[in-house]
């Protein structure tokens, strides 16, 4: 029940202290509904319910303010990733469902090695524990790029997108005094807008595969 205190919009205790913050979090709702609509594959319709999580998991944190609350916000964005990377192996590059647990385990060593080395990086700090995402999608960009042109442009564009919603969350502090409500709930419209595009580029290579219907 600790109180946290980390955005620069927030200037005391109260639920509606950050309310740009918490308002912000619908885009995460929208992009899941949207999504929603347009697809029909198990695994793009479990990423859209922990995207909409994902707005509900930080609307708690940024009205509670609290260590439980901090979990309910990270924690979907975990579960997205992870699932986005099994999806990833299993769509993009064919692998079998047990291999593709295998590399997308992988990813908390390679988090574990790149996210302190980000840390170093001064001004980076907000955004070192997100890093090795961005960095992930453009290496899976680079290697599919003769296999599969058009998600390699999507994941691209991905990648470049969540670099900018990250540069929005590290801004938040610095820029403080000048902004005062702060840029992180432009870290939450651009992230929604990503994910959201994540899935799109997902959905898109599906239907592709499935070839010409009828």
């Amino acid at each position: 029940m600790r109180q946290v205190d980390g955005y620069c919009e927030r200037l005391g205790p109260g639920y509606w202290a950050e309310p740009l913050n918490a308002v912000t979090n619908a885009a995460f709702v929208i992009a899941a509904l949207v999504m929603w609509r347009r697809v029909d594959g198990v695994l793009e319709r479990a990423l859209c319910l922990i995207l909409g999580g994902i707005g509900v998991g930080s609307y708690l944190f940024h009205t509670h303010a609290t260590v439980w609350a901090g979990v309910a916000d990270v924690a979907p964005i975990a579960v997205f990733s992870l699932l986005y990377i099994f999806a990833a192996n299993r769509r993009f590059w064919g692998l079998g469902r047990w291999l593709a647990l295998g590399l997308t385990a992988l990813f908390f060593p390679f988090a574990a090695v790149v996210t302190p080395l980000v840390d170093r990086v001064p001004g980076m700090q907000a955004a070192s524990a997100y890093a090795p995402l961005p960095i992930l999608i453009a290496i899976y960009a680079v290697l599919l790029r003769n296999r599969l042109p058009q998600v390699a442009r999507g994941l691209a564009i991905g990648a470049g997108l969540l670099v900018v919603s990250l540069t929005f969350r590290s801004l938040d502090q610095p820029l403080c005094a000048a902004i005062p409500v702060g840029t992180h709930f432009l870290w939450h419209c651009c992230n929604a807008l990503m994910l959201g595009w994540m899935i799109a580029v997902l959905r898109r290579h599906r239907l592709a595969a499935q070839g010409p219907q009828g």
